[in-house]
């Protein structure tokens, strides 16, 4: 009884996980990790690693990606091209050419810009970083080169690698096990020859926000022009446990050298805040036209020690399908299900404001987006002008309770104390004439 107790919750942690990764606004988005096998050597093989993200708003930031694996058998890394290996291992027993990693287990770091010529790869020296597909597809690939040593030398005798991490920065993604698949083919600069890899193998790694955070990374709060209540996060959106360690916007400690620098374990300096989240975004139901409606989205940055690069906002409304202008982002439909039109991507114009600095006065950029009414559905009663969902580089915000939204206001009844007003004071001039 116990061992099927025991089974049966294992399989059930293995279905939620498989669950939490799936993203239902971005039901295909993954990396994909492509082996490909270029040519043989006496004792191996030399293959071309290629990192794609299908992703169409999750991107990896700065400090980058970070891969592993476990060898098959006694594999070694003779050299790397457009990147390297964090140790190199125990390599004692090799004499004369000394192998870039022994190790059984190596973890794979990409270079960082401005490397040597000869140490660099067709689309590497990032520092890691991988832009999202829907932002930036050619920005949304890396790759090296890396020559395998104490390996198969065939396709019948080479052992894939097994036990792929993938960090981006920090956890989160799950990776397959690797599979054999149609060799990759490349065409000449002159598209007229067709050659093809010796043998390659995939790896797919999706993202769980379950696995990453215990806690959301960011909040929503809400406003809007018919109403002057504006509702807040929610308390403790992103946890509460370190609010002993935040600091105060008009705290002294802000001005000593190298409070922002970023740490090596990435721990974040927040500002103190009844949410305790690095990041919030407003929305602001703004002006109410005849045949459009505007609505003002800001983020706010409250994480002293981090700049978001190359950001994105999602955000799902039922009027997102009629999207007539969007002021200082860019904005692109996101349709998963061609049937449905809800979801868009907002992402700031390059060299303008697709940098979120750091929490302060310049931490924070915002937008204006006019929307054409659909008369058929558009109200402003019981929140229907707020989002559904709202995502920020990813990562699913925390929405404020539905009961908490500013409302709209009941002029019915408000019209009605009138008139009621006016009747019994007509009825009481009546009485003092008569």
């Amino acid at each position: 009884m116990r061992t099927y107790l025991i089974t049966l919750f294992g399989l059930l942690f293995v279905l939620f996980s498989y669950a939490a990764a799936y993203d239902p606004l971005d039901p295909n988005g993954n990396i994909t990790i492509k082996w490909d096998v270029m040519s043989w050597t006496p004792d191996g093989y030399v293959a071309v690693v290629t990192m794609n993200n299908f992703q169409m708003y999750r991107h990896i930031m700065s400090p980058g990606w970070t891969l592993g694996w476990t060898w098959a058998k006694k594999e070694v890394i003779w050299t790397m091209i457009g990147a390297q290996a964090t140790e190199q291992g125990d390599c004692s027993k090799f004499k004369g050419n000394i192998p870039h990693c022994c190790k059984k287990t190596p973890t794979v770091v990409d270079m960082l810009p401005g490397v040597p010529y000869n140490q660099q790869f067709t689309n590497c020296c990032k520092g890691g970083v991988l832009a999202s597909w829907g932002q930036d597809p050619q920005s949304s690939v890396s790759a090296f080169q890396v020559s395998v040593g104490q390996a198969g030398t065939t396709n019948k005798t080479v052992k894939l690698p097994k036990n792929f991490t993938l960090l981006g920065p920090g956890p989160g993604y799950t990776c397959s096990p690797a599979k054999i698949v149609l060799p990759t083919k490349f065409f000449t600069p002159d598209l007229r020859r067709k050659t093809q890899a010796l043998m390659t193998w995939n790896v797919t790694c999706t993202y769980s926000q379950f696995i990453a955070q215990k806690h959301p990374k960011c909040c929503v709060s809400l406003s809007t022009f018919y109403n002057e209540t504006i509702t807040s996060c929610p308390s403790c959106a992103c946890g509460c446990e370190n609010k002993h360690k935040c600091i105060k916007s008009d705290s002294k400690l802000l001005s000593m050298v190298g409070v922002n620098t970023p740490r090596k374990d990435n721990a974040p300096l927040l500002q103190c805040t009844q949410h305790m989240c690095p990041v919030r975004i407003h929305w602001h139901v703004k002006l109410n036209y005849k045949e459009y409606w505007r609505v003002k989205i800001t983020l706010t940055n409250f994480n002293y020690r981090v700049n978001y690069t190359q950001w994105t906002l999602v955000a799902q409304h039922p009027n997102l399908n009629n999207v007539t202008q969007v002021f200082s982002f860019d904005y692109k439909p996101l349709v998963p299900y061609q049937s449905i039109n809800d979801t868009g991507m907002f992402y700031g114009m390059k060299f303008y404001n697709d940098l979120l600095m750091e929490a302060g006065p310049a931490g924070n950029v915002q937008s204006e987006v006019l929307l054409q009414k659909d008369k058929d559905t558009f109200t402003l009663k019981q929140g229907w002008a707020f989002p559904r969902k709202v995502y920020f580089n990813g990562d699913e915000c925390m929405l404020p309770p539905p009961d908490t939204y500013p409302y709209l206001p009941n002029l019915a009844h408000q019209n009605l104390v009138a008139i009621s007003t006016l009747f019994c004071s007509m009825l009481l001039i009546l009485l003092v004439l008569f």
